[in-house]
């Protein structure tokens, strides 16, 4: 870890940051006990968007339904100097993606509305809503799902990425007499788009005024997150080529001119990736500087590291080399952080990129001077900014959360966090949340691992209370000071929840997140097990009554676990795998296992050493619950099913739970409170009264 380099905050930052945490704690109460009705009620907050003059702020708040079994997003919109938050749009629809018209006076959202005039009803289309007054009108009519779209400087045009549908097959079979699926791509598999064809997300023109589109790429690479340049002359965007872009990730970003048959040229050269297009860590597209001089973007690690490289705010020059043959500079001036910096985003002069910046357990908003790469924290450390904007006149929101405050809507000043929104605050009144500290302990291989640990109020009994070990996904990633209702729902009902942060996790710089690689079940075991012993011999938590889970890679490091140490009374694990032998193929992950681990025919002693809680599984004692999605293309079902087979016939006590319609994560409400009681069940059962 390279703290020794970090730059120095600015003097008085912490004062602001101890204002900010007094503002959150309002969420802190002492009502009754948290249920699983509650999630009906809770908010999300997310997805801030600054009006160009800074006086508003639109975005999004997700709910669910219980009553319709569905999520439901609605527009919001709140002034900066505060006041009530005024809701937008009504519909049961989905409604999201808010961006301002260059001079404030629309707001422009995409939505999945059922219109008759709309092709394809269930693809998002642009919808526009004038500040004035009125209903929203459909802007688009395009025959495709649109991912992402960016407003012209003039606010006449938007470039759009969207994926046009296949053709329908001939004759038109009858629904009940599906037609063949024909593979003939390497990466045929991705989690919710389901089987994959030819079809590839590509850039377009669409006039605001009357929806009109003009292709302006083609061929078999995705064209995705495109934003323009000030003038409007160009485009900037994300893609990838070669031979078979299925065969790498090497995402790059590449310039053209805003017009049919305008000239393009490749921005980047780094063979890894550019832009973090698909792994979903809200990088956000890649953004002109207000001169439109540089381009500032989220530059991936080197693509022998996969995920285990840092990610870090990329700065090149957009105007290139009067030499095609030599790339343009590229400036990495987060670099001494050792540390995973995200979504860059230009103040109004120029002078500082805003960024998320992941530390340890938190997510902080961040600054650096680009001119000297001088880092400035703007939020505190114990708490997650999941999501902020920067207006032009350097007014910036984010939206905050704790472990013991669901997000909302902040705006950042001088003097710490102002509070825009209370969502939640009603049903927050009602509830007892439990609260989280920081605990940590020696693995014995000279690392200090960390945890957040979650126990339910009250003191605590001399023997320790039953305590749930909750591993977090990934397999890079990190448990953090964020809100999260499974935790409170365990503290609730008299758990304490210990959630660790093992080798492999992020927030602890390069060396610790990279050790993992090639290592899943060794490195990341040893250190949760240092944990447990941690919490035990502390007298924190009961020994003879310790559960384990988690879901996706905190599945499979629970079946690593229990297939290492038998001391666990309850294990829960959702969408896992331990048959990774078995697994290669099944899959979305065609490069990545390959990277990190060989092909299966020429390292075949690794992947049967990390498949291990398959191959061993004679020495699994825990009683296990296996869950998993029906149609789970990221961690498949047969991971789960395996796993249930051999315990079921190893006599473990074991049950395996299979969520018809399901992918990785769940869109419908009422199953995911069904997990959530088949939690609480599992463990009320092996951990309440066990046999001592």
């Amino acid at each position: 870890m390279t703290t020794s380099h970090r730059k120095r905050s600015i003097p008085g930052r912490a004062q602001a940051a101890l204002v900010a945490v007094a503002l959150l704690a309002g969420g802190i109460s002492h009502g009754r006990e948290l249920q699983i009705e509650d999630l009906y009620r809770l908010q999300t907050v997310s997805d801030p968007q600054l009006s160009p003059d800074g006086r508003w702020i639109a975005y999004v708040v997700n709910t669910s339904s219980r009553e319709r079994d569905a999520d439901e997003s609605d527009i919001w919109i709140v002034n900066w100097d505060g006041g009530t938050p005024r809701r937008l749009t009504f519909t049961t629809a989905s409604e999201h993606s808010p961006r301002w018209s260059p001079d404030g006076r629309q707001l422009a959202f995409l939505s999945d509305r059922d219109e008759a005039s709309t092709p394809a009803a269930e693809n998002e289309q642009i919808w526009v809503m004038d500040l004035a007054g009125g209903e929203a009108q459909q802007r688009t009519h395009f025959a495709g799902a649109i991912g992402s779209y960016a407003w012209s400087p003039e606010g006449l045009r938007w470039a759009v990425s969207a994926t046009l549908p296949a053709p329908p097959p001939q004759p038109t079979p009858a629904a009940d007499k599906p037609a063949p699926i024909v593979i003939d791509r390497l990466q045929f598999k991705r989690d919710v788009d389901g089987y994959l064809g030819v079809e590839t997300a590509q850039l377009y023109l669409i006039d605001a005024a009357s929806g009109a589109a003009t292709a302006l790429t083609r061929g078999p690479t995705e064209a995705l997150q495109p934003n323009w340049s000030p003038d409007g002359r160009e485009i900037v965007y994300l893609t990838k080529h070669g031979a078979d872009p299925d065969a790498h990730d090497n995402w790059d970003l590449w310039i053209m001119e805003a017009r049919v048959g305008g000239a393009r040229r490749q921005l980047t050269t780094n063979p890894g990736v550019d832009g973090d297009p698909l792994l979903d860590w809200g990088s956000g597209p890649p953004r002109f500087s207000p001169d439109g001089s540089r381009i500032a973007y989220t530059a991936g690690g080197a693509p022998e590291e996969l995920w285990y490289g840092l990610l870090q705010i990329g700065v090149v020059d957009a105007r290139g080399n009067a030499d095609a043959a030599i790339a343009p500079s590229v400036a990495l001036p987060t670099s001494a952080l050792d540390r995973n910096a995200l979504d860059p985003r230009w103040s109004g002069d120029g002078r500082w990129l805003y960024f998320r910046l992941e530390d340890d357990r938190s997510m902080q908003l961040a600054r650096v001077r680009v001119a000297d790469g001088r880092i400035e924290r703007l939020t505190p450390a114990g708490m997650v900014a999941s999501e902020f904007d920067v207006g032009r006149d350097g007014r910036a929101v984010v939206v905050a959360t704790r472990v013991d405050q669901p997000g909302e809507l902040m705006a950042v000043t001088p003097r710490g966090l102002r509070a825009l929104t209370s969502h939640n605050d009603a049903w927050l009144r009602e509830v007892t949340l439990a609260s989280a500290r920081d605990i940590a302990f020696d693995n014995g291989a000279g690392h200090s691992i960390g945890a957040i640990l979650v126990e339910p109020r009250g003191a605590r009994p001399a023997a320790g209370r039953p305590t749930l070990l909750r591993l977090h996904g990934g397999p890079v990633a990190q448990h953090q000071h964020e809100f999260d209702f499974a935790w409170q729902l365990f503290a609730a009902r008299g758990y304490t929840v210990v959630a660790p942060n093992p080798r492999g996790s992020t927030g602890r710089g390069h060396a610790f997140q990279k050790a993992l690689f090639a290592k899943w079940g060794q490195v990341d075991v040893v250190d949760v097990l240092a944990v447990t012993d941690g919490v035990v011999t502390s007298g924190i938590a009961d020994p003879a009554r310790l559960g384990i889970g988690g879901w996706s890679y905190g599945s499979i490091l629970t079946n690593y676990v229990i297939a290492s140490d038998t001391r666990f009374k309850a294990a829960t694990s959702g969408a896992g795998i331990a048959n990774m032998l078995a697994g290669y193929g099944t899959d979305q992950y065609v490069r990545e296992y390959e990277v990190e681990i060989g092909l299966p025919w020429e390292r075949t002693d690794l992947w049967l050493k990390l498949s291990y809680p398959f191959y061993r599984a004679d020495r699994i004692r825990t009683p296990t619950l296996f869950m998993c999605g029906a149609d789970d293309f990221n961690v498949p079902l047969q991971g789960s099913e395996q796993m249930y087979q051999a315990l079921r016939r190893l006599g473990v006590p074991t049950q395996l739970v299979i969520y018809p319609g399901q992918h990785h994560s769940f869109d419908r409400p009422v199953l995911r409170a069904d997990r959530l009681q088949r939690y609480l069940d599992w463990y009320a059962r092996w951990l309440v009264t066990p046999a001592r």
